[in-house]
């Protein structure tokens, strides 16, 4: 029998959400950005997986921080290019 793991378990892996259209425009409008500005993940990373995230879906990323409390990133999710 095999067991499925849950990456979002691993207590080394930071807690991943989808973000709404809504949150996203207010992410772009709080930091003037646009998507393309923001950091990418690529779509078949484990997490971006375990939480059902599609290629233009913009996730956060929250960690906890010794010394900020919390410590939040975003990043767009992209395909991975072919080799």
């Amino acid at each position: 029998m095999s067991k499925t793991l849950n990456v979002l378990e691993h207590v080394m892996v930071p807690d991943h959400k989808i973000m709404s259209e809504d949150e996203i425009q207010q992410l772009y409008s709080l930091y003037h950005i646009s998507s393309e500005q923001l950091p990418k993940i690529y779509h078949d990373d484990p997490a971006v997986k375990a939480i059902g995230a599609k290629v233009g879906d913009v996730i956060r990323i929250i960690r906890t921080s010794h010394t900020a409390g919390r410590a939040e990133s975003f990043r767009l999710v992209v395909k991975r290019p072919k080799k």
